[in-house]
């Protein structure tokens, strides 16, 4: 099983109204609940961790993951409300505004913490949950007790408007995570804001020397790379008419741990030993996967069926 654990969030999304006005309607979302709600989809066996409130917004979220096939008996429940991020969008390309003071996400505690059992296989963490105290704290706890044993991945997934005075703390806290973690995912604007200019994959073998096993870098309409100390290899993304690009990155780690797991390679030995053909079946499944999403509104990842 892979448990993906991180915020879960309301996207209010810019739409029109039937009178013609500018209007926002809200959509189940966050960076981790959209990587849990595509593994779910895709047929992985998929769990989510996060603080989900009981309020009318914390159930359509907690809708969205069962109808999606993932397990929810790891989040910790409570009447606090609900995050919610504003969406706007321009060429397709979308920025946020967060709205998180005291919220079920945010106030997140390890007593929280939950046990896991031996078919936990995986961790994944990243989004905007890295960034606020207590939950980030607690997500780092998290992965710091089980990285030992278990294969963990991060996608800091950087927003920098929610960041802003926060940068130092966080980046020290990234790149610990970074360093724990077997997998990372970043975006090629990701990798440059944590490691400055040069070239894309002499830059990921930089973060390869920090202690991951695996370093995937999306680029954007060109497509994905995933770099290994021995390995370099690229597959360009599907072409599609975007809609938006809501969820895309998401999208990407899903169907790229799905395809590691269909591969029975998420143990640690066994991503230390990757073949050239196992690396391009999970860049085509993300790069496939994600191409679905952003040719429809808002953070909406496919069902196998659908590829």
């Amino acid at each position: 099983m892979i448990i993906s654990c991180g915020e879960a969030l309301i996207d209010m999304l810019p739409r029109q109204s039937t009178l013609g006005e500018a209007c926002f309607a809200p959509y189940a979302g966050g960076a981790v609940f959209n990587t849990a709600i595509a593994l779910g989809r895709l047929g992985a066996p998929s769990a989510f961790f996060s603080g989900i409130s009981t309020d009318m917004l914390g159930e359509i979220l907690a809708d969205m993951l069962t109808a999606s096939k993932v397990d929810t008996r790891y989040c910790a429940r409570s009447a606090k409300p609900t995050t919610v991020a504003f969406v706007k969008l321009v060429d397709g390309q979308a920025t946020y505004a967060f709205y998180d003071e005291n919220t079920a996400g945010l106030l997140l505690t390890q007593d929280q913490l939950p046990q896991l059992p031996a078919a936990v296989s995986t961790l994944f963490f990243g989004g905007i949950s890295l960034v606020n105290d207590p939950a980030a704290t607690t997500y780092e706890a998290l992965q710091f007790r089980e990285a030992p044993a278990r294969v963990t991945m991060i996608d800091p997934n950087i927003r920098l408007g929610f960041i802003a005075g926060k940068e130092g703390p966080y980046r020290a806290r990234i790149e610990r995570m970074i360093a724990r973690a077997d997998i990372v995912k970043l975006s090629d604007e990701d990798l440059h804001w944590l490691s400055g200019s040069g070239d894309v994959a002499q830059l990921a073998r930089a973060i390869l020397a920090q202690g991951p096993k695996l370093v995937f870098i999306t680029e954007g309409a060109a497509g994905a790379r995933a770099v290994t100390a021995t390995q370099n290899r690229f597959v360009a993304a599907q072409k599609v008419t975007v809609a938006d690009t809501v969820g895309a990155g998401d999208t990407f780690n899903a169907g790229a741990l799905c395809a590691l797991h269909e591969a029975g390679a998420l143990t640690k030995a066994r991503l230390s030993a990757l073949t050239d053909a196992e690396l391009d079946a999970a860049l085509t499944l993300g790069t496939r996967s994600a191409a679905i999403t952003v040719s429809r509104a808002g953070a909406n990842p496919p069902w196998r069926s659908e590829l």
